[in-house]
């Protein structure tokens, strides 16, 4: 299920230039939707820069993709196969785990994220990969601001 020998260059090199393109991404949809929150845990809480660097891969991102990932797409292959239905089906149900922080940011971002898990995950089945590229993405989004709406910093 680890799958450590899909860490290599052939499969990291896409995976960061996506990851490079999508964090731009994030950093124009932040000045438009929510310019104060723009890189706002460097003036807010920069002591907690290092510890989510650390902490969200290995205990956000690696139990999220073992059950939406590695989980997901065994216990449901037979019902959605290998391929562009399971790729769908573990992302909407990843979106939908996202949900609860209610506001529209969160499931609409872990949609485009869970479809990018699913792909590299469905090529690879390495959930060693796909914790690292769920890691960037998860650490871009706290470091930009957008990882306000991920904590329940939108609920009240």
């Amino acid at each position: 299920m680890w799958n450590a020998k899909e860490v290599n260059r052939i499969n990291l090199t896409p995976i960061v230039i996506r990851w490079v393109i999508a964090s731009i991404a994030m950093i124009a949809f932040t000045l438009l939707y929510d310019p104060q929150k723009l890189f706002g845990i460097f003036y807010d809480y920069p002591h907690l820069i290092p510890v989510i660097f650390v902490f969200y891969p290995l205990f956000s991102a690696l139990p999220q993709e073992l059950i939406f990932c590695s989980f997901f797409f065994v216990r449901y292959q037979p019902l959605f196969g290998w391929g562009k239905r399971m790729l769908v089906a573990s992302a909407v149900v990843f979106a939908y785990a996202h949900l609860l922080y209610i506001n529209p940011v969160a499931p609409t971002l872990s949609l485009l994220g869970g479809l990018i898990f699913a792909s590299t995950y469905l090529k690879t089945q390495s959930l060693a990969l796909v914790t690292i590229e769920h890691g960037l993405y998860g650490n871009s989004l706290f470091l930009i601001g957008l990882g306000y709406y991920f904590y329940g910093g939108n609920v009240t």
